[in-house]
């Protein structure tokens, strides 16, 4: 499993992210391209042809946030996927053998929970549950408020993400 998932980082040339935790990972899907600005051809469409979260074939690739509350650091990670691959893969470089990782209640992160190398600890937007003391992604939340805003300045290469 370990050299699958070394074999993957490689494909997807990741960065490498040292994790000494707690650490907060949240999801987010962006619009790919200019979305209402002038362009010399027209504009694709940009409704998800299918239901469910967006993809990077697709209209919305998913980015991920990270919050390393230890070192006090954070990490914006495009993906080509949403998925628990993706996930062990940003969450696989700790310093601590038992990895303490607040997350949402999306199915990607789930499987964390049976790992002895995570404790996840979540709440359930749906819920309407937003923070239960440490537990919270408020920090993501408020690292992709500013990246959403900084991506409507700037203009985003997103054509070779991690």
């Amino acid at each position: 499993m370990r050299r699958r998932v070394e074999r993957f980082a490689r494909a997807l040339n990741a960065p490498s992210i040292t994790l000494s935790g707690p650490v907060e990972i949240d999801e987010v899907y962006v619009s790919a391209g200019l979305k209402g600005r002038e362009r010399d051809q027209e504009s694709r469409s940009r409704g998800l042809s299918t239901r469910g979260r967006g993809s990077y074939d697709g209209d919305k690739p998913p980015v991920f946030t990270l919050v390393d509350r230890g070192a006090d650091e954070r990490y914006i990670v495009p993906a080509k996927s949403a998925e628990e691959s993706t996930v062990r893969l940003l969450l696989a470089d700790r310093k601590q053998e038992s990895l303490t990782v607040y997350t949402d209640g999306f199915r990607a992160y789930e499987p964390l929970e049976d790992d002895d190398a995570f404790t996840r600890e979540y709440v359930v937007h749906g819920d309407g549950e937003y923070a239960g003391g440490d537990v919270h992604v408020n920090g993501c939340e408020s690292l992709t408020r500013y990246f959403k805003r900084q991506a409507h300045t700037v203009s985003l290469s997103l054509s070779a993400p991690p």
